[in-house]
């Protein structure tokens, strides 16, 4: 059997941080096995989906790099399909047309209430009589579902749950304005989009067993499912904005890599070992619903930077350079120059792209010449003279001649770096002064210095 995998986002906001997870996890589950991997976009929600969502969601997903197969699917454009189906389904006697008004709703839920019961539609209209049927109202569709029994689901993540079926009531299948629930059209596309896996929150457990009742009635086969605990903040409660729980766009302009956010979600919920840093070709091999996690995960912002400066330092250096262009306009052709010849001192010490144009600024902002005791001034004429006369002018030599200078001043390497870092930047904390004696090149380090004696 081909595996196929689904993302089934509405589009009702941005591309949340547990929504990414879900998406990755199913796009794994098929790429490991060679399978396919949909999108769906469940549009049905006229009033509150939004073509800015629907970009939000498609712009993340591409962000991660999370690729589906096919075109993505729009709900709203198969709901004349999902009303046949249940129409389909009152001519065999397997659903029915309820014609009962709120009020008599409202006085079900309240006679459950009053017995200590949860609230749910009694069945009112399951066998009446078609004569019955009450002038004026627009009926809903509703599905008979089984009153003996039980129903069980062999969750992938979670094992076998039951519930007993008259714990479920007849749930609508199409609204009394004529379209399609949730629960009808999300059974119907997955059937016709050959859905073989769902992974997704176990927010959802409660509706798989709907889905399953729709499935039995339409007598088609049933997905698997694994229902994975959703993500938690570093305290251990629910997931909220303090937390982090926004939309990718918001990891993506606080200067995070997508490659260290897929990470940093993969491990929010499965395991390959004592494995931290794992690439998305390691994920694809090792990826299997085995070692998914029946325990809610915690977002730690801590470990989201260390794993996003880890991606930073092996990041090529024209990739990090067109990420700080992104956000700095107006720079000259020189200052990107020295900004690439730069960047191997600058990524070891930045976390996030956001530290990486922090410290970028000793590259890009105008030059103000430091005012420097008088120790100090001599120390830097006297490397001035040094540095003048360096032909080969790397990192290696740089720093082997300075050393060698160092000791032949009876100073320690610092007593001469940390005058120097003052005047060709202004900063104490900086990349090595070695890295940025090349970044500057030969010419500008020596104005530089050559300004504060001068």
């Amino acid at each position: 059997m081909s595996i196929v995998t689904r993302f089934a986002p509405s589009p009702t906001g941005f591309l949340h941080i547990g929504g990414a997870r879900t998406a990755l996890f199913n796009w794994l589950l098929a790429r490991h096995y060679g399978g396919k991997f949909l999108l769906r976009i469940e549009d049905t929600d006229r009033e509150r989906s939004t073509q800015e969502a629907i970009d939000a969601i498609i712009s993340g997903l591409q962000w991660l790099e999370i690729n589906w197969d096919d075109e993505p699917v729009f709900q709203s454009s198969r709901l004349q399909h999902h009303v046949r189906l249940a129409q389909k389904l009152v001519k065999e006697g397997k659903a029915y047309y309820c014609y009962c008004t709120p009020e008599e709703l409202e006085a079900m839920r309240n006679e459950a209430k009053s017995k200590g019961l949860s609230p749910k539609y009694n069945g009112m209209w399951r066998d009446r009589d078609s004569s019955q049927v009450p002038l004026g109202i627009d009926p809903v569709i509703r599905l008979k579902v089984p009153t003996t029994g039980s129903t069980t689901l062999h969750d992938i993540v979670q094992g076998d749950v039951t519930v007993s079926n008259n714990q479920l009531d007849d749930m609508i299948l199409v609204r009394s304005d004529g379209t399609p629930t949730f629960m009808l059209s999300v059974v119907v596309d997955d059937h016709d989009m050959s859905i073989t896996h769902v992974i997704r929150g176990d927010d959802h457990l409660t509706n798989t067993f709907r889905h399953i009742q729709i499935f039995n009635a339409l007598g088609w086969d049933i997905p698997q499912y694994g229902h994975i605990p959703l993500i938690h903040g570093s305290d251990g409660t629910k997931l909220s904005k303090r937390h982090g729980a926004l939309g990718i766009d918001f990891y993506r302009d606080r200067g995070y890599l997508p490659e260290a956010i897929c990470n940093c979600l993969l491990r929010l919920g499965w395991s390959h070992g004592d494995d931290e840093i794992i690439s998305k070709e390691q994920a694809i091999e090792w990826f299997t619903t085995d070692n998914l996690g029946k325990s809610a995960s915690r977002l730690d912002f801590a470990k989201l930077d260390n794993l996003n400066g880890y991606y930073m330092r092996i990041a090529d250096n024209n990739r990090l350079l067109n990420e700080l262009l992104k956000m700095i306009a107006d720079i000259s052709e020189e200052k990107k120059h020295r900004l690439v010849l730069g960047m191997n001192g600058l990524k070891q010490r930045a976390k996030t792209i956001l530290e990486l144009k922090d410290l970028a600024s000793i590259y890009i902002d105008d030059f103000t010449p430091t005012e420097i005791d008088a120790n100090s001034q001599k120390i830097l004429q006297e490397t001035f003279l040094r540095l003048e006369s360096i032909e080969d002018w790397t990192e290696n030599n740089l720093e082997k001649q300075i050393r060698n200078f160092s000791g032949e001043l009876g100073l320690s390497l610092g007593q001469i770096a940390q005058p120097l870092r003052s005047v060709l930047t202004g900063g104490k904390i900086t990349p090595s002064i070695f890295d940025m004696l090349v970044a500057f090149g030969k010419n500008e380090s020596l104005n530089r210095i050559r300004a504060v004696f001068v």
